[in-house]
């Protein structure tokens, strides 16, 4: 079978196509090691992100197969020419890696390498990862080496979305990091709140008994099986902050998961019922499914801190292509007029905001005395 190894402008933007479509680092690292392999033709491909010691935080091969991979055994160690790439920052192209001075051989199971190809993935001037191809796979003359002027010129491209690709995957982790922190800080401190109320009752509570125990023993008996019964709603509430406080995951648990989690914690947390359903719904765009849960996030935050409400709904509904997110709490309700004109918005312009950002709409129903619909649609995808 003839090896013809991928051309043209096509080819090209395949592969930085495909680097540009994942956001997760380690699905960036795997994209950029395959599109470098197959549009070079090479037999293998590998890119290594160097650690703080010496060896490196991640190696993606492409070309080897998993179970010879656990053979090789472990992850290599920043030494002879992807140490020498890694710290002058310069390509190497070599007809025969195994005859160059600083070749330090390789584990038994490790594939025959010969013709190499590689250089490093930069940012500036921080040395993201070295990558390198091995064995490309075209007739080679005695002496030649396989990869060519053209392939290095070309790796040097690809390298170098590559560097924008993973700049771009490690921003949204910490971006995500960031969401992770700032949901565990929103909801330890409804969990704080909650348990602290129960502890001040808990304290009231058994002043009045000690009080009580000499002049009405019947009615001290009474306060202190009071204690007991905030004592056991205090410890449950600590159990949950231990089980349940989490941040959102909704590349992992979806939506309706996090929602019902969410709100699950929040009725255990307030005097007020809050309540949840969701029949019948489908999965959304990663960017509506966030935006819908940042506005439920602000709705339910408004109905429990400043509505004085006793019963919080929420309810995620099917809606064409889309859902409909409602909540309805039967709080002290305001005037939405009032607000604007007060320079208070109570959190409606983060929300409109958000829904017309996914190309939904939001809408606010409320008067004094009457409670509070927050309604957002989102058109799906």
């Amino acid at each position: 079978m003839s090896h013809r190894p991928s051309s043209g402008l096509a080819a090209v933007s395949t592969a930085l196509l495909a680097m540009s479509r994942h956001l997760e680092v380690r699905d960036v690292l795997k994209t950029i090691v395959a599109s470098a392999r197959e549009l070079l033709d090479a037999e293998y491909a590998a890119l290594g992100v160097p650690d703080d010691h010496g060896g490196f935080a991640q190696f993606v091969v492409d070309g080897v197969s998993d179970e010879q991979w656990r053979a090789i055994g472990p992850l290599p160690r920043q030494h002879g020419i992807l140490a020498s790439m890694l710290h002058k920052a310069e390509p190497e192209r070599l007809a025969d890696v195994r005859e160059d001075p600083r070749f330090e051989g390789w584990p038994d199971a490790h594939p025959e390498m010969s013709d190499f190809l590689g250089l490093p993935v930069r940012d500036g001037d921080e040395i993201l990862g070295a990558l390198f191809l091995a064995n490309k796979r075209c007739p080679k003359p005695d002496g030649g080496c396989g990869f060519t002027a053209d392939d290095e010129a070309l790796l040097s491209i690809l390298a170098q979305h590559a560097a924008i690709a993973l700049t771009n995957a490690r921003l949204y982790e910490r971006s995500r990091e960031l969401t992770i922190a700032e949901e565990r800080s929103r909801l330890a401190h409804e969990l704080h709140d909650a348990v602290s109320q129960k502890l001040f009752s808990l304290r009231l509570t058994a002043q009045a008994a000690a009080a009580l125990v000499d002049r009405d023993p019947a009615r001290a008996k009474g306060e202190l099986q009071q204690v007991a019964s905030l004592a056991a709603e205090a410890a449950d509430e600590l159990r949950a902050a231990v089980v349940e406080l989490r941040p959102a995951a909704l590349d992992e648990d979806g939506l309706v998961h996090t929602l019902r989690t969410q709100i699950q914690v929040l009725d255990r947390a307030h005097s007020a019922r809050v309540t949840f359903e969701s029949p019948g719904t489908r999965a959304l765009p990663a960017a509506q499914e966030e935006a819908v849960l940042r506005v439920a996030q602000e709705a339910l935050h408004n109905a429990l801190r400043h509505a004085d409400a006793e019963l919080v709904t929420v309810s995620l509904t099917r809606s064409g292509q889309g859902a409909r997110l409602t909540v309805t709490d039967d709080g002290k309700g305001f005037d939405p007029r009032t607000v604007r004109s007060a320079g208070r918005h109570l959190g409606l312009v983060s929300m409109r905001d958000r829904a017309g950002g996914v190309g939904g709409r939001l809408t606010v129903t409320s008067a004094p005395g009457e409670g509070t619909t927050i309604e957002m649609e989102v058109p799906g995808g």
